[in-house]
């Protein structure tokens, strides 16, 4: 699988609420980066972490919370997924870019209008 295959694959999964199967694409050691200075901002180091931490608090500050998909750019190692993201009083563009090496995810960065996303955050 290419990288781009392996990193659309995990939106499938995301989108699905797959999150075992999401697990199995980044590597034990990833890390994972949130822009800003909002409470779900940082550095988080596992997929776990970002879980638990972060994806599972989705809903919750961001009720309704939806990604769609606009364009890819891709290489052998980095994709940069361009999307746009709706919730609850929220409508914002976001890039993610991902390193994949050996098939697994090792990093993923996300560059978002972090006070746009920190203004529309609720239950924080």
């Amino acid at each position: 699988m290419t990288a781009e295959e392996i990193v659309l694959g995990g939106y499938d999964l995301f989108s699905k609420g797959d999150m075992e199967g999401l697990s199995k694409i980044y590597h034990p050691d990833c890390k994972i980066k949130v822009n800003g200075t909002h409470s779900l901002s940082g550095e988080y180091h596992g997929f776990a972490s970002f879980a638990s931490n972060f994806l599972a608090k989705l809903g919750t500050v961001w009720p309704g919370f939806s990604l769609q998909i606009e364009k890819v750019v891709s290489n052998k190692t980095d994709v940069c997924v361009f999307v746009k993201i709706t919730a609850d009083n929220l409508t914002t563009h976001s890039i993610h870019h991902f390193v994949v090496e050996n098939g697994l995810e090792v990093e993923f960065n996300i560059y978002d209008d972090s006070q746009v996303m920190a203004a529309s955050m609720q239950n924080v």
